[in-house]
């Protein structure tokens, strides 16, 4: 793959083995960085090739949306590690690679001989990198290690859950796949960390993100609120449990977010909506005043934004007040700032004769430097080229390919 000059990480080679979300949004983060990343599938391909949604027009069907969106800017290669031959060009591979990054449980590495400790043995310089649902022994034992995980297992566990929906509702996972984006997100930081580590030291490293983990960091504020005032946090809907106002308010056609916990916000808030008498009001008059009486605040705010549209409203507070429209996606498509960001990429779909859409990259760079967007692989479709880089003759593809070792 063609990766444009000056990418940031351009000549970084990182090895994926890696299936489902968590595990690739880690490598998709380094690939659109300019990494070269190297999709290892087994014979029957990452577990999201066949799960869509699939473009109407699509009667290939390589890949639906899901594989598209987190794993583009990869090559891709197939190859059988049940088989010894298999191993042996994975380990290869690796002796080849800066970083390789996998998300099976603990221990199904080690089973097929590919641990990290045997590979560093190979490579010095490898940084070896798992995300998994309860972490790995090598860094703190869990009593979950052996569990199988998903993303809404992370949330369920990591508290997000209990703190998210409405006070007389049940716990409600939220919508976005945190519980494996934000892993992978900071297992991708933890191998650039890795990475300066090896300049300096020459020696590799094993980096090791837990799902739970993650996603108990993520909810850093009810750590606090329970060992510094005992409280066990609850649900609290749209509300914030220290701020007000600071939330989301009814419109006339929609929903719009505002946040004016400061008192000089409330102040501009209050001005914008006609209501000055309320800025010396004894119970708005601070921001702890106005979470003891949140109910007031919504009231009043209420009473003014439930009779204007959301065009309206955001015409009125957007420039002094910090508020948003609840945008549905229709609204994000057709929004100039996600266009002038580059946040919607269109990319090849085979099978489907025009481009399709997926998130874009929100790392920028002043200087500009990047990496042209590519469209996921097909299943196997740089295998041959790889095992080529690797100094393998053609004959002995060839028989690889033979005997289903790779494909």
């Amino acid at each position: 793959m063609n990766v444009a000059a000056g990418a940031p990480l351009q000549g970084l080679r990182v090895l994926d083995l890696t299936r489902a979300l968590a595990g690739p949004f880690v490598t998709m983060l380094l690939a659109d960085l300019g990494a070269d990343v190297i999709k290892v599938e087994p014979p029957e391909g990452d577990i999201t090739r066949p799960q869509g949604p699939f473009h109407p027009a699509d009667e290939l069907r390589a890949y639906g949306g899901y594989f598209a969106s987190v794993n583009r800017n990869k090559r891709g290669i197939v190859l059988d590690l049940s088989t010894v031959r298999g191993r042996t060009v994975l380990r290869d591979l690796a002796r080849d690679s800066d970083v390789l990054v996998e998300n099976f449980r603990a221990g199904v590495m080690e089973r097929l001989g590919l641990g990290f400790e045997s590979l560093l043995a190979d490579n010095p310089r490898l940084v070896y990198a798992a995300v998994r649902g309860f972490g790995d022994p090598r860094t703190g034992v869990s009593p979950y290690a052996g569990r199988p995980a998903y993303d809404v297992v992370a949330q369920a566990m990591g508290g997000i859950m209990a703190i998210t929906g409405q006070p007389d509702g049940p716990p409600t996972k939220v919508g976005p796949g945190v519980g494996d984006i934000l892993p992978a997100t900071l297992t991708a930081v933890g191998i650039l960390a890795a990475l300066r580590q090896v300049e300096a030291t020459g020696a590799g490293e094993f980096v090791d993100v837990a799902m739970y983990d993650a996603v108990l960091s993520l909810c850093e504020r009810i750590v606090y609120q329970h060992s510094y005032l005992g409280v066990s946090p609850g649900r609290e809907g749209n509300a914030h449990p220290l701020l007000c106002p600071f939330g989301l308010y009814r419109a006339a056609d929609g929903w719009i977010a505002i946040a004016a916990p400061g008192d000089r916000h409330w102040q501009l808030l209050c001005k914008a909506i006609d209501r000055p008498d309320l800025v010396e009001d004894p119970r708005f008059r601070t921001n702890r005043d106005r979470v003891a009486h949140r109910e007031l605040v919504r009231e009043v705010v209420e009473e003014w934004t439930a009779g204007r549209s959301v065009t309206a409203i955001e015409a009125v507070l957007a420039a002094t007040v910090p508020m948003a429209p609840v945008n549905s996606v229709e609204r994000i498509f057709a929004d100039p700032h996600v266009r002038a960001r580059s946040m919607l990429v269109e990319l090849e779909q085979p099978g489907v004769p025009t481009p399709l859409a997926v998130a874009g990259q929100p790392i920028k760079f002043a200087s500009g430097s990047g990496v042209p967007m590519h469209r996921a692989p097909l299943l196997g479709e740089h295998t041959d080229a790889v095992l080529d880089e690797l100094g393998y003759p053609s004959d002995h593809v060839a028989g690889l390919r033979r005997d289903r070792v790779v494909a």
